[in-house]
């Protein structure tokens, strides 16, 4: 099972920094490439580009909860949710097929 993950291509966890804005502040985000490329789906899914879809979530949740503790943390764990959610549309999709 470990190959599973261990054999993994290096380049899916490689490092990745974007710069964009957020709130008007320009920063930069550091996240593995496969995170940044479910953030381009999520967006293109949404129809804006990456740096809008995240400036904006990144605003939602300074309205809700206040600035976030570790925003690159948030910003993996909605790429979790986004991807438990194609999976269950997979699976009710697969279920209403049969």
């Amino acid at each position: 099972m470990c190959q599973v993950f261990a054999g993994q291509d290096p380049a899916r966890y490689e490092s990745i920094t974007r710069r964009l804005r957020l709130n008007g502040q320009s920063t930069s985000i550091r996240l593995e490439r496969a995170f940044w490329d479910i953030l381009d789906d999520i967006a293109a899914g949404e129809g804006t580009t990456t740096p809008a879809f995240v400036s904006k979530l990144h605003s939602e949740v300074l309205e809700q909860r206040g600035e976030p503790e570790n925003f690159t943390s948030l910003l993996r764990c909605a790429c979790l949710i986004h991807m438990d959610a194609r999976a269950a549309a997979r699976s009710a999709h697969a279920l209403a097929a049969e």
